[in-house]
């Protein structure tokens, strides 16, 4: 009869033997080839203003998924939201114009509207994330480096509600994996072993600035939630919002307001005549891009808090296509009234 001793060693035994089921190369390698045409990279070009060059042109190179037979394209707010030239490259090579009809920074989500389809494209099939669990099976296909199509598998490590993870997107329900995610693979789907779209990379937290295993990929349920279900409007702006000492220091009227930094070419905001910054200044110890219009209201809402942009985009997008809305700006001091069209 087996001693206690003998138990316990052979259940020891028996965890330093258990490995986790997972899928064979031969099925990744399946998963791969019908996953791929669905998958994009996406190219964009825009303007930024440093402190050595002034403003200059510059490039980002991120990732996407097709998600409808028309042509809609899912990708990260932060590769195309302010940009002024969209392009999406497909599987062979093949590019195609692009432009942003839904964005919603919040959740660091964007969706495109791509010319055309070229032929051999595939729609990808949507999944369901509520049924995802921790220690699931995933892999994310994307252009890290700029490499297109680049293969990587890992599990879900955590999940994350709305708030709780990066202050800057409140409204992203976040899967956490340590599947291999760099630069180039934000906007990029993350897939289920049944090949469907279960998530969308954002971004890593890294010391190194290379992946260690903390890659954040916002959950589809809240992709099909900001850009499908509900309306988002674009308003092609990025900057920073001035509160406390920085508002005082722009004599910021009611204490709060958001400094533009760049604005989109061809956006409603550019449309509206809002003006970007053409310098940075240090202040602080932070360098802040400046001589922006500074935003306090738009379509009677009043910039507060952060959580007011999307409360703002969220009222455009109730409102009709080329219904007029006023944009409230202070520029050089002075208080200076526009007006856009909801797009």
């Amino acid at each position: 009869m087996p001693t206690k001793r003998h138990l316990a060693a052979c259940v020891l035994l028996g965890a330093a033997l258990w490995t986790p089921p997972t899928a064979s190369a031969q099925d990744f390698a399946e998963l791969f080839r019908v996953i791929t045409p669905s998958v994009v990279v996406v190219r964009a070009k825009g303007r930024e203003v440093t402190s050595a060059r002034g403003v200059s042109s510059f490039s980002e190179t991120g990732s996407g998924v097709l998600i409808s037979a028309d042509g809609k394209v899912m990708t990260a707010a932060h590769v195309v939201h302010a940009m002024d030239e969209i392009s999406v490259e497909f599987l062979g090579g093949e590019r195609i114009a692009a432009r942003i009809v839904e964005s919603e920074p919040a959740a660091d989500l964007s969706l495109l509207q791509l010319e055309r389809v070229p032929a051999g494209a595939k729609v990808a099939r949507l999944g369901d994330s509520d049924r995802v669990r921790v220690g699931d099976q995933v892999v994310v296909v994307g252009a890290p480096y700029g490499l297109s199509y680049s293969l990587s598998i890992g599990w879900i490590s955590a999940r994350w509600p709305p708030n709780t993870v990066y202050r800057a997107m409140p409204l992203a329900e976040f899967f956490q994996t340590n599947a291999t995610i760099n630069t180039g693979n934000s906007g990029g789907p993350m897939f289920n072993l049944a090949g469907e779209v279960v998530g969308i990379v954002s971004h890593i937290i890294s010391k190194s600035g290379g992946s260690e295993g903390l890659g954040f990929v916002v959950t589809i349920k809240t992709a099909r939630e900001l850009l499908l279900e509900q309306k988002s409007v674009w308003g092609g702006l990025d900057g920073t919002l001035l509160t406390g000492e920085l508002a005082e220091i722009f004599n910021v009227p009611g204490g709060v307001g958001y400094l533009v930094k760049t604005v989109a070419k061809g956006s409603p905001a550019w449309n509206a005549g809002v003006l970007g910054g053409d310098r940075t200044a240090t202040i602080g110890g932070q360098e802040i891009v400046v001589r922006g219009d500074v935003i306090l209201e738009i379509a009677g809402i009043r910039v507060k808090v952060v959580d007011d942009l999307p409360r703002i985009r969220e009222k455009l997008g109730t409102m009709r296509s080329g219904q007029p809305f006023t944009v409230s700006v202070l520029r050089a001091g002075k208080m200076v009234e526009l007006t856009g069209k909801v797009p």
